[in-house]
């Protein structure tokens, strides 16, 4: 009997594997029809690109952070003031977290690609932008044991359908290796976006609004943990992420975003 059956079994193989093959070849052949009638768009400028969103000539506008920076929040300094000098900032105000990286300042091609990422649907420009931060947070990735998103509440979560922080920090697992841990860290309550809000109120906003999850604990403590982001500003959300995951015993706690704010700017985000 299973003699007679294995030459159909094997047919069905076949058929299955053949329809796979056609179902994927369709799909390439239908990307490629869509990108001849309607290309791709720079972001930026709306010019027709090939790639990942952003033109030879705005990716030159983007701006780098590159050494010198204060090795607390790595806001990039002017001229290199000598090893492990700290930025006024980190003096005055030194946060809950270890060190802070960012691929890029915050200005009008960065605020684009994250205001197309995180409110347009564009989750095509993370793979791009999450190696950019994988490069620019190297030193902290070659230390860390574990990535961790900044969450959003659950119900921002559902009408947004994504969240824009671990689409980028599954890019830089993908890059790195480090592990993912989406679930760890939750946003205990909702809170009020953080645009138009002075530095004291963002720090209010967020006040004991993030916590790990039973199930997180074993995940975070002992580890060295990197907090992934897309945009530092007065640093509120993620010092609030990161007194959570210390409370839980965290080693330490870096931080790692796409872009942030410097030299006084005040773009809205």
């Amino acid at each position: 009997m299973d003699a007679e059956a294995s030459p159909s079994r094997s047919l069905s193989t076949h058929f299955r594997s053949a329809l796979t093959a056609c179902r994927v070849a369709w799909s390439h052949a239908a990307k490629l029809a869509l990108d001849i009638a309607l290309p791709t768009l720079c972001v930026s400028c709306r010019e027709p690109v090939d790639g990942e969103g952003v033109c030879a000539k705005c990716w030159a506008r983007l701006s780098f952070i590159a050494p010198p920076y204060c090795p607390r929040l790595g806001i990039p300094f002017v001229y290199d003031p000598g090893p492990d000098m700290l930025s006024m900032e980190a003096i005055a105000n030194p946060p809950a977290y270890a060190r802070a990286r960012a691929a890029v300042r915050y200005d009008d091609v960065a605020r684009t690609l994250v205001h197309a990422l995180k409110y347009q649907d564009r989750t095509d420009l993370a793979p791009a932008m999450g190696r950019w931060m994988a490069r620019a947070g190297s030193e902290l990735l070659n230390e860390a044991d574990v990535l961790i998103p900044v969450p959003l509440h659950w119900r921002r979560a559902w009408r947004r359908r994504y969240n824009q922080s671990g689409a980028l920090a599954r890019v830089i697992e993908r890059q790195t290796g480090v592990k993912l841990a989406p679930e760890a860290l939750k946003r205990i309550r909702p809170t009020q976006q953080q645009i138009g809000l002075s530095r004291p109120q963002r720090a209010s906003n967020v006040q004991g609004a993030f916590k790990v999850a039973n199930a997180g604990q074993a995940v975070i403590a002992g580890r060295r943990v990197v907090l992934i982001d897309d945009v530092l500003t007065s640093g509120a959300t993620v010092d609030a992420c990161a007194r959570a995951l210390l409370r839980a015993k965290a080693a330490a706690v870096d931080v790692l975003v796409f872009a942030r704010v410097v030299d006084g700017h005040k773009a809205p985000i």
